[in-house]
């Protein structure tokens, strides 16, 4: 629309014109307007001048006064400076519209943001109410910015970091960061315009029975992004899956949960190839080597895929969370909050307790090995940092405000996530003591750390959210990539050769293939 065909202005001096072209509905209008003077005011704020000038024009257009006269003009300057509209007074006596009422008396419907309201019509909204005026943010930074002034302020003060280059972490501007597939949007009609889907899955979809098609505005897919897809799904599993392990070489899949089973598929079919009954909940899986691992409450169990040889490992209380490997050791966080380590003997073909790692004082939930440290993670909000040599404790991190539920090694960094909605990125100073360099924050806790490479060999972060997410990010930027949906929590990630895995709460397995990323590249203006 023309910008001025909406001043009020040209609007009011179109409507004089139109008045002196037919004079006779300006006569009828001022017999008819001295019986309803009253309501005229009432409604649109005429002063009793104004009603004077309105009635006088007509009158000297009936009587064919010239309209190039300058009484005349003087009088249609006096009628289009009128207040048409009624200005404030009336928007104040009568209200705001619907629309403009406070979303803070509005609710929106339930069911609809589940995807299944059937009411017509419907008491609440079928809409998201609009963001506050104050400009109020949402915790949740998609792209990872930090300016310099926050990002110092989240680092610990002490030494530099021994990262030579420049600190590149968070800033989200890189590749990837618009990686929303057609699931997310579609074309309606011939107009072009572009039906955007709310960030849900639609619960008659994955029952197979949404009629809407691509009109529907929830999402048809379990995942939002391009440079990955979901190959099949694995069911077999009652509860949980806590432990996925793809042993190198093999073409065997192995996935632990707590309905105390490890189910053994054939990568080649999909088909579950046997099933193995542990008489425990599944804590834990951990493939080295010919050697797999399996948690259990009060014991690691260890069998060699290549020969059958199957052992038991005693000594932990409680259930055991987490495995790794490093320095010919085999290490197992338990329940007590202990840190157990066995030695293989080959002379003997059996693991011997080496040691027992003391310090935690609640359960070990994740442990990685990197830089020739053994670093674990706690239900007691800490990190611990072991000398690999000696088994000693050189330190301890306490930045997390709750429970350390995952730990990753990436380049010369450790990351940690938490049920305290951060993932924090931990960089050696001078010293040799890790800090704080930089805090990503999500809306929601997170579960676990999977870091892998995508098809360019370009570092990845899958981060599992317990609002039944995964988030893929880019590393260092934690450039957004996309993101995959579950029924219910993912509790376990593991990465393949251009393939991954993930397992939720119902127990369902989905395998995952990385595509080439068919982000559009932005074009420089």
């Amino acid at each position: 629309m023309d910008r001025t065909s909406r001043d009020p202005s040209n609007q009011r001096l179109e409507f004089v014109n139109q008045l002196m072209q037919s004079p006779h509905i300006l006569l009828h209008l001022s017999h008819f307007s001295v019986s309803v003077h009253g309501v005229i005011v009432y409604y649109t704020e005429y002063t009793l001048f104004q009603f004077i000038i309105f009635t006088l024009l007509g009158f000297l257009i009936v009587i064919r006064l010239n309209p190039k006269s300058p009484i005349f003009a003087l009088i249609s300057t006096a009628l289009i400076s009128m207040d048409f509209d009624g200005g404030k007074r009336v928007f104040n006596r009568l209200g705001p519209s619907q629309q403009q009422n406070d979303n803070r008396n509005q609710k929106v419907c339930y069911h609809w943001r589940a995807g299944n309201c059937n009411r017509f019509p419907c008491p609440f909204l079928h809409r998201e109410l609009s963001a506050p005026a104050n400009g109020t943010m949402s915790s949740k930074r998609p792209y990872g910015f930090a300016t310099d002034d926050q990002r110092s302020t989240t680092s610990r003060r002490g030494g530099g970091s021994n990262f030579n280059g420049p600190n590149t972490w968070g800033r989200g501007g890189g590749r990837g960061g618009n990686a929303i597939n057609n699931n997310n949007s579609s074309s309606s009609g011939s107009r072009g315009a572009v039906l955007k889907k709310t960030e849900k899955i639609c619960n008659f979809w994955a029952q197979g029975t949404c009629n809407y098609g691509e009109k529907c505005r929830f999402l048809h897919s379990w995942s939002s992004a391009n440079c990955f897809a979901m190959l099949t799904h694995l069911e077999g599993h009652q509860k949980v899956v806590t432990g996925i392990a793809l042993p190198a070489g093999s073409d065997k899949l192995y996935t632990g949960s707590k309905d105390e089973t490890v189910r053994v598929w054939d990568c080649q079919s999909g088909q579950c190839a046997g099933v193995i009954n542990l008489g425990g909940e599944v804590g834990c899986m951990l493939s080295e080597g010919p050697w797999m691992f399996v948690g259990l409450p009060n014991l690691v169990k260890a069998w060699n895929v290549q020969t059958s040889a199957e052992l038991s490992l005693n000594g932990p209380v409680g259930q055991v969370y987490s495995l790794v490997v490093g320095s010919d050791l085999l290490f197992a966080g338990t329940q007590d909050g202990s840190i157990l380590a066995w030695r293989y003997n080959v002379t003997t073909n059996c693991f011997e307790p080496a040691a027992s790692l003391q310090g935690h004082t609640s359960a070990v939930v994740t442990l990685v090995v990197g830089a020739n440290r053994l670093y674990s993670g706690s239900m007691d909000k800490s990190i611990r940092v072991w000398n690999l040599e000696n088994l000693q404790c050189l330190q301890t991190l306490t930045d997390h405000m709750s429970v350390v539920m995952s730990v990753l090694c990436w380049d010369q960094f450790l990351l940690s996530c938490s049920l305290d909605k951060t993932i924090k990125v931990w960089a050696a100073t001078d010293s040799g003591n890790l800090e704080v360099t930089y805090t990503h924050t999500e809306e929601h806790g997170l579960l676990t750390l999977c870091g892998m490479h995508d098809l360019e060999s370009k570092p990845v972060l899958l981060c599992a959210c317990n609002d039944n997410t995964v988030r893929a990010y880019d590393l260092p930027s934690f450039a957004e990539r996309g993101k995959i949906f579950a029924k219910q929590e993912i509790r376990a990630i593991h990465g393949g050769p251009n393939i991954f895995f993930t397992g939720d709460g119902t127990g369902e397995v989905r395998v995952w293939q990385w595509l080439a990323d068919q982000t559009p590249t932005p074009i420089p203006a």
